[in-house]
């Protein structure tokens, strides 16, 4: 079925003719997505969806978004950006061939909230991706999204009784007291890079941004897909994490607020 799909003509020159008509086709483009600027549900069938492709230096990435949040555009980042914070969103890169640039397979979703650890509120993101996350090379199709980040100091939680150990070079970038990035270490030791960025700043309630100021840190739990789902309120936000972490399934650390 043809989709809804917007082809903007800088995309259309970056994958070929034959590519965006096969995305228009609906033979290549997925019928529902998660807007990779909003984070929430799309269905390219019924509702005006851009094509927005980001490059790097050798690798590209296509993503999905309402066309009432981001137009069809080509995005250019730094090939530690596309291979670091793209990989976790998209869940693969290939290579910079019009006929091997694919579909995004997964979106890395980002919720904040508040949650009570000892008696205290913290600001907290909650990350789970909508779609497994295979190790780059792997030929299995398991999940390797939480192993990866235990090799990068992410600590296993059981349960949710204390606020977890600081994620060293790690921190949370706001901004006009809006989200914009999870920041990490340049793996050169340069200046930090996005582990995962906010393609359209996300909004933050007034409780959370008072936490983030009053801590100087943000909480940052992440589980495998289907472990948390969305939750539409705070508490059953909560419920959800204590769930996944008795099933072992919960990964956490603290980052440094940057930004105010």
């Amino acid at each position: 079925m043809p989709r809804m799909l917007d082809v903007s003509d800088e995309v259309r020159a970056e994958i070929g003719a034959e590519e965006a008509d096969r995305l228009l086709a609906g033979e290549n483009a997925p019928g529902s997505y998660d807007c990779t600027s909003c984070r929430t549900p799309g269905d390219s069938e019924h509702e005006r969806t851009s094509t927005v492709l980001f490059i790097g230096d050798e690798t590209a990435v296509l993503a999905f978004a309402h066309s009432s949040c981001l137009p069809s555009q080509v995005v250019q980042v730094t090939e530690e950006q596309l291979q670091g914070a793209v990989r976790s969103i998209s869940g693969d890169t290939v290579d910079l061939n019009p006929d091997k640039v694919v579909p995004e397979q997964a979106v890395l979703g980002v919720t904040s909230g508040l949650v009570l650890i000892a008696g205290e509120l913290h600001p907290a993101l909650v990350v789970e991706p909508t779609a497994p996350i295979v190790r780059p090379g792997a030929t299995d199709i398991g999940d390797d999204f939480l192993p990866l980040l235990i090799e990068q100091g992410f600590m296993p939680l059981s349960e949710l009784s204390e606020v977890p150990p600081v994620q060293h070079g790690w921190s949370v970038l706001l901004a006009m007291g809006q989200l914009h990035a999870v920041l990490q270490p340049s793996v050169n030791g340069g200046p930090p890079v996005a582990w995962w960025q906010a393609h359209q700043p996300l909004q933050v309630t007034e409780g959370w941004r008072a936490a983030a100021n009053k801590h100087q840190q943000v909480l940052m739990f992440a589980a495998p897909v289907g472990s948390i789902g969305r939750q539409p309120r705070e508490d059953l936000l909560r419920g959800a994490l204590d769930k996944a972490a008795a099933n072992g399934k919960l990964v956490g650390a603290a980052m440094p607020l940057a930004g105010t």
